[in-house]
């Protein structure tokens, strides 16, 4: 139940318990909220009153609802999800008419260990995208959850039995320093390039499960160079860091589609570690695929970063530098 004045807004929370879960562990969750709306909170038994600006008492108003029916649905509320509430109130995407798993506006992907739910609209398009079509092409900044997002529909269409293996792959390419050569065997020399795919991995998948899945091959994680000559068939492929591949790499890999397979390219088109002189396979890929039907292009910003805040500040600090006259 809502009341309120001019100054007040009352929210009244039946389940004590869950109150306190949505408090948050010395109430850092209303600290959070007030932070970002710039009202003041007041818990008074099951109410909380919210004092300030009716645009702010009704932003929070929003949040500390959505956050609440979480609750109420066995959830956990944490800083990402208060985060994810903010994106996403200015917004309301409304029923999604074409899949219908994203039925009510809702878009979440299920993996072994965890609930993946993206946290702008353009991670929602994006996730979308990637079940909506063969071939997905997500392009921005780092920390925008282009290659996190990927890994998790694949481990969800692998769990669910719509493809037979997922297949992760990335150019071997050092990033603007000279590592010299690396001891071992062939996997100690290029799992340093793949960590951030294992990273993924290990967040939907249970260590055992995924260390079976990859001795069994139904997991396969290889630098782009050993996809040559293959057919990629029922299977979820995904191209990394794809701004270094060069065009005949992008065209050798793109090439290699097979029947029930998904496909998705992610890459970053200001992280170009190519010698100089050497064009980047994304960007003709981008150039020459972008008005083939079937084929998706999601565009991520600064606006989409989900890491630590300073990133999103960081990368506009760098594109704006960047749009300065020579």
């Amino acid at each position: 139940m809502t009341t309120g004045t001019l100054s007040e807004l009352i929210l009244e929370f039946p389940d004590n318990r869950l109150l306190i879960d949505l408090c948050g562990e010395y109430d850092r969750n209303l600290t959070d909220i007030e932070t970002r709306t710039g009202v003041q909170i007041l818990r008074r038994g099951n109410q909380l009153a919210i004092h300030g600006a009716p645009e702010a008492q009704a932003e929070a108003h929003e949040v500390l609802t959505a956050l609440y029916n979480r609750l109420e649905q066995g959830r956990e509320v944490g800083q990402a999800d208060i985060d994810r509430e903010f994106r996403l109130s200015a917004e309301d995407a409304g029923p999604d008419s074409q899949l219908e798993m994203f039925s009510g506006g809702k878009v979440e992907i299920k993996t072994r260990k965890k609930l993946v739910e993206p946290r702008t609209e353009t991670q929602k398009a994006y996730v979308k995208a990637l079940f909506g079509n063969e071939l997905a092409f997500g392009i921005g900044p780092a920390g925008t959850g282009k290659t996190y997002l990927a890994v998790a529909v694949g481990v969800n269409m692998l769990i669910n039995g719509l493809v037979d293996k997922i297949i992760l792959s990335r150019p071997a390419v050092e990033a603007g320093e000279k590592l010299g050569y690396l001891p071992g065997d062939m996997k100690d020399k290029v799992d340093p390039y793949m960590q951030p795919l294992y990273d993924a991995l290990n967040d939907f998948l249970p260590g055992k499960q995924l260390a079976k899945l990859i001795e069994e091959k139904t997991v396969e994680i290889a630098p782009l160079a050993f996809m040559r000559g293959r057919t990629l068939s029922n299977a979820f492929v995904v191209l990394d860091e794809a701004q270094n591949a060069t065009t005949m790499q992008m065209k050798m890999f793109l090439t290699r589609l097979g029947e029930g397979s998904r496909m998705v390219i992610t890459g970053d088109r200001t992280q170009i570690d190519l010698p100089r002189g050497v064009p980047s396979g994304l960007a003709d890929a981008e150039r020459l695929l972008s008005a083939i039907p079937n084929i998706a292009f999601t565009y991520f910003t600064a606006k989409d970063v989900v890491r630590h805040p300073l990133v999103a500040a960081i990368i506009e600090a760098y594109e704006k530098d960047a749009e300065k006259p020579a």
